[in-house]
């Protein structure tokens, strides 16, 4: 497993991440600790999570992926050899602490509450989920100003991170689902304030989305933030299941119809174009496309997850693929003719 450096922390990480957010919805605790086991026994040491998981979100389950994660922690002992992420959510969810915002004093009550269900005293990297302010995020397209706006200033939120710091319950900090302006700036504040240096950004990218190229490639490069690249099989769509209509019992699209970033025609017919070069290549589609965002030279870790034990063996065996020039050059004849339908 090959591993690379998170940011200027000093941490390395291995360049597949297991994604959780899966636990305590699709998969129930026996399989999360299975394919906690099984990622780790890979050569895996990179676990992400956030407090509102499961997904899809709701009262009745939030916080359950944690409390999976921090049961398997505890009967496993393997703390210290575990680099562990989460997220506290932005605005928008009005069961979390009566309304998710990134104030200090929320800053402070999620991250006790997270530690509590991860039974653990610290976590390695925590991520802001999405910024508290009006942006584009989540595939929304055409930015509107809000002159409205009651964000929280990032200000407040960093300096709380950086209470975390000093009191030793984070080691690093990263944001999620952010645009190229708002990692500028709060990059722009660690420097003048003294405040934590962002150390990475987990946004979304795969064959179907690859918008973190336009501006966020050149920051993770000058400014030694990379990608935790999470939906990399854009929800499964990229091995192909779904081509002309079909739905399995049991997958993701199946049960949540909310899940329609990935659906349209455009996404279909770019799909399609990727699996033929798959298969021309006897490749196994998904993991091509996995193999493809491993490549990229920009990428901290790439976030897989599954929902059954054969995915997840599929999904670890796209760490030894390396993909040739004729896939590679396929590939983007592919992006030119049919770029980035599902932002």
């Amino acid at each position: 497993m090959q591993t690379r450096p998170l940011g200027n922390t000093g941490i390395e990480v291995s360049r597949l991440c297991l994604g959780t957010m899966t636990f305590g919805e699709q998969n129930s605790e026996a399989e999360a600790h299975e394919q906690l086991d099984r990622a780790v026994s890979f050569g895996i040491d990179f676990i992400d999570t956030a407090e509102m998981y499961p997904v899809p979100p709701n009262a009745d389950t939030q916080g359950l992926t944690e409390r999976y994660i921090g049961s398997w922690l505890a009967s496993r002992g393997s703390r210290d050899d575990i680099i562990l992420a989460s997220k506290i959510a932005g605005p928008g969810l009005d069961y979390l602490r009566g309304g998710s915002r990134l104030t200090r004093e929320q800053v402070h009550q999620a991250i006790d509450t997270s530690l509590q269900r991860l039974q653990t005293d610290y976590i390695d990297l925590y991520q802001l989920h999405w910024p508290d302010r009006r942006s584009n995020f989540f595939g929304r397209l055409g930015y509107q100003p809000d002159e409205q706006e009651d964000a929280i200033a990032l200000e407040e939120t960093l300096s709380a991170l950086q209470e975390l710091v000093q009191a030793g319950k984070i080691r690093a900090i990263g944001l999620s689902n952010e645009t190229p302006w708002g990692v500028m700036r709060a990059l722009h504040l660690a420097d003048r304030m003294g405040l934590p240096r962002v150390a990475s950004v987990q946004n979304p990218y795969s064959l179907l989305n690859r918008t973190y190229e336009v501006g966020l490639a050149e920051i993770a490069h000058r400014e030694n933030a990379g990608l935790l690249a999470y939906s990399p099989l854009g929800f499964g769509v990229l091995s192909g299941k779904y081509l002309d209509g079909a739905r399995p019992e049991g997958a993701r699209l199946t049960l949540y119809e909310r899940f329609q970033r990935y659906t349209s025609p455009q996404a279909e017919e770019a799909t399609r174009a990727y699996v033929d070069i798959a298969r021309a290549h006897g490749l196994d589609p998904a993991q091509m496309a996995l193999a493809y965002v491993n490549s990229r030279p920009f990428l901290t870790s790439n976030i897989i997850g599954a929902t059954s034990m054969a995915q997840l063996e599929s999904n670890l065996a796209s760490e030894s693929l390396r993909l040739n020039d004729d896939v590679l050059d396929a590939i983007e004849q592919v992006h030119q003719r049919l770029p980035n339908p599902c932002p």
